[in-house]
């Protein structure tokens, strides 16, 4: 099976909406939103849920009140200001690091596994999709990423689906890589702006890391001809293959707005362009797969 990740060096370059067109274009596949932290492939596609469940990537302190001798060792050893001077804890600054369970003589500290974030599982446009999200202030993305990614395999193994298409998060950081990992192809949305073009080298740099084959599309790419010009230049100069040009188009946002695929509309410039890129996308992935390993 071959996963396919699209990423960005920042968020709002279009990788969502692309990955959603190539997912409805293309058959057999299994649907992921790895982008755990703002998930909203789900706004696309309107999946028909058929499993949830809680995740627990992280663990707390909680304090038995009936043990605690106000002693105030915990208060002091915490680095994160998690525990208050009344002991009470802050479990939004918590760490879970164990550094006052270890300090508090009474033994009226433990950690405790707390919940990280929700995962579904359920039915897009009559293909599998999987996605979470993270809860406000945990920090266990990456982790809950993987976790994702292997709900996907099995699933993609169960229904013998030769694809998936992955919606990574935007950057560089631990979501992105547990992404990148494993995958056979990335795809790498960019803007023409000085700062999308830097975005666009660091995650070039991250996707290349893991030895993974990348093409690369402009997205808004009329908003300058100059910069999109130097982009193009850059990836010719990186033997990156570029998939193509998408313009600016007001009607985009007014699809977005009603939960709709740009590519489902014949009258939007950008939506026929994504169609292109994804058929570019589609002719190149054909074209590795046929080489002799």
């Amino acid at each position: 099976m071959n996963r396919i990740v699209f990423l960005s060096g920042k968020g709002g370059t279009g990788k969502t909406t692309l990955a959603a067109v190539f997912a409805a274009r293309t058959e057999r596949l299994v649907v992921v939103d790895a982008d755990v932290d703002a998930a909203n492939l789900h706004l696309i596609f309107h999946p028909q849920i058929e499993e949830t469940g809680v995740y627990s990537g992280s663990s707390g302190a909680v304090r038995d009140v009936d043990r605690c001798i106000s002693c105030g060792r915990c208060h002091d050893v915490c680095r994160f200001d998690a525990v208050g001077l009344d002991h009470t804890i802050d479990r939004l600054l918590c760490e879970g690091c164990g550094a006052c369970v270890t300090a508090c003589p009474a033994d009226a500290l433990r950690l405790v596994e707390r919940p990280s974030g929700e995962w579904y599982v359920g039915r897009a446009a009559r293909r599998p999709m999987i996605g979470a999200e993270l809860r406000a202030g945990e920090e266990v993305s990456g982790k809950l990423v993987s976790v994702v990614r292997g709900m996907a395999d099995e699933r993609a193994k169960r229904g013998r689906l030769d694809r998936m298409v992955i919606d990574g998060s935007p950057g560089i950081g631990c979501p992105v890589i547990a992404s990148t990992t494993g995958t056979q192809a990335a795809v790498l949305v960019t803007e023409p702006t000085r700062s999308g073009l830097h975005d666009l080298e660091r995650a070039l740099g991250v996707v290349r890391h893991f030895s993974v084959p990348a093409y690369l599309a402009i997205n808004k790419a009329d908003l300058s001809e100059s910069l999109a010009g130097e982009i193009e230049a850059y990836a010719r100069a990186q033997d990156l293959p570029f998939l193509g040009r998408i313009p600016y188009d007001e009607r985009v946002l007014e699809a977005l707005r009603s939960g709709r695929s740009p590519a489902d509309d014949p009258e939007s410039p950008a939506g026929r362009a994504m169609c292109a890129v994804v058929d570019r996308l589609v002719d190149g992935l054909r074209t590795a797969e046929e080489k002799p390993r």
